[in-house]
């Protein structure tokens, strides 16, 4: 990574956690200053457990177990495995250097189990350097005000819209007048909404709204002045169409904020390696075709619904 970048707060973190890949590619990646962290979710641990090898026997050994119990040895084994290789990172700076697991998205409505099940899981990996993925729900505003005033980092994720950034900086604004010390990051989606609109949209609109809303966004989590919250840009992968592979990483090169990629996403950057601070600058007015309150909503709703189905599937597949 580039030292203009690093010296303004620009980190890239991977979206990506499968056990063959942390015991070669992801340690070569921190080394080599390309990743400063890592993220997951319900899908990501789907997809590994059912590709790869590397977990064939141990899923196997483990049948008397629940599915649940099956995915949180195999989840958690990864991420500490993880956390580990990115503690010097995190002691060196402790805005890096983090990798999250999301709680049960079954729960999504339901703040006591996902807070209980927040704390459990931070407390079974026992790293100081584990986020805790929550999403932005009602729901989830409750967890990560509680969870952050326990000192659990919090990412908080599935941001599509505004208002839901401004109610989780709130949360993590009362949860540190109450004397939370923990580092947070809200996860802003962006690649969703383009996917949603471009054919709704003129040509010289087509793949802008996911970077305008954003930066939108970014720039009110900045005006907060909450140094310990960054802004992460999530679902940065492209898919089909004619843009570059690391399209929403070069136009998203902010100050004090993320993004979590892909790992093809992040080898398509280093082809090429943008160093140049972009502009934030952000307006909407462009897009008022687009209804985007509904927008919002639904991209939140089927966001909660496909990590659920995804999770479900994933119990599922761990039962022989």
């Amino acid at each position: 990574m580039d030292k203009t970048l690093q010296n303004q707060g620009f980190s890239l973190w991977c979206d990506f956690i499968e056990r063959d890949f942390l015991k070669q590619r992801f340690s070569t990646l921190i080394q080599e200053g390309k990743i400063f962290g890592a993220t997951s979710n319900p899908s990501i641990f789907a997809q590994s457990f059912k590709t790869s090898p590397a977990y064939k026997e141990e899923i196997a050994s483990l049948q008397h177990k629940n599915a649940k119990e099956i995915y949180e040895t195999l989840a958690i084994a990864d991420i500490k495995s993880a956390a580990k290789l990115l503690y010097p990172l995190y002691e060196r700076d402790c805005d890096n250097g983090y990798v999250s697991i999301e709680i049960d998205p079954l729960f999504c409505d339901d703040a006591q189990a996902s807070i209980q099940e927040g704390r459990r899981l931070f407390d079974e990996i026992n790293e100081p350097n584990v986020m805790i993925k929550v999403p932005a729900t009602q729901a989830g505003y409750e967890v990560m005000e509680e969870l952050l005033t326990q000192n659990i980092p919090i990412n908080a994720t599935l941001v599509f819209s505004p208002s839901q950034a401004l109610e989780c900086a709130q949360a993590f604004r009362r949860a540190r007048d109450k004397g939370g010390i923990g580092k947070s990051v809200i996860s802003v989606f962006v690649s969703r909404l383009d996917r949603a609109t471009n054919t709704l949209l003129p040509p010289h609109l087509q793949n802008k709204l996911g970077i305008t809303n954003a930066k939108h966004i970014y720039n009110l989590i900045e005006g907060l002045g909450d140094h310990n919250t960054r802004t992460l840009f999530a679902s940065t992968g492209v898919k089909g169409g004619d843009l570059k592979a690391s399209y929403y990483v070069d136009e998203l090169l902010l100050p004090h904020a993320i993004n979590t990629a892909p790992l093809e996403t992040i080898e398509a950057y280093f082809t090429h390696q943008d160093t140049d601070i972009k502009n934030s600058a952000s307006d909407l007015s462009a897009f008022d075709s687009i209804d985007l309150s509904t927008l919002y909503a639904k991209l939140l709703e089927d966001g909660l619904e496909a990590f659920k189905l995804s999770f479900q599937d994933l119990l599922t597949s761990l039962k022989h």
